[in-house]
Formats: C-alpha cells, structure tokens, sequence
C-alpha cells in the first residue's frame, strides 16, 4: 500500500492519540506493569513526545509532556491510581532491566 508522508503522519498521529487515550482509560494498568512486559511505559511516551518537540524545536517541558500523555499532572494521576509496586512487580523489573 503506498500513502504520501502526509497521510502516513496523519494516520500515526491518530494512532497515537488512540494509544494515548486507552492508556488514559486503563488506569488499572500500572507502569512498572507496562515496563515489565513491554519495555515502556506512559512515561516513556511523553519523554518520545518530549524529544519530538525538542527535534523541531517546539518548546515542551517535561511537565507538559507528561499532561498530554496523562490527560492530567503527574503528581494528581499517581495520587489517583498509582499503586505501590508489589516485591514480584520490582523482582520482575530487575530481571527485565539486567540485558
């Protein structure tokens, strides 16, 4: 299938916004949980939004980037839903962040 540049970064922008709004709904799923099966987190997304913006040089602070991600401050989402890491969930990290 071939699609212009413009229609490709149209169709991964939505993507994305997707992506970020499931993440959004399922505040049941814990990041280190995101971490250990898959190697990132929500946090990781807004660090990639974060340096997308500094390669154009679009201003974005680290703050703002975990917003967009978040749908909301980090502090008041872990206030909301962050849940202490269980000792399998951190056994499970160390594991997965010795390769």
């Amino acid at each position: 299938m071939a699609i212009d540049s413009k229609t490709q970064t149209e169709l991964e922008a939505a993507v994305f916004r997707r992506l970020v709004e499931h993440l959004r709904s399922r505040t049941d799923v814990q990041n280190i949980d995101m971490m250990n099966l898959a190697g990132f987190c929500r946090n990781c997304l807004s660090n990639w939004l974060k340096d997308a913006a500094d390669a154009k040089g679009q201003p974005m602070s680290k703050d703002e980037s975990r917003e967009a991600v978040y749908g909301m401050t980090y502090e008041e989402w872990k206030a909301k839903h962050q849940q202490e890491a269980s000792p399998a969930q951190l056994d499970a990290m160390k594991k997965s962040h010795t390769h």
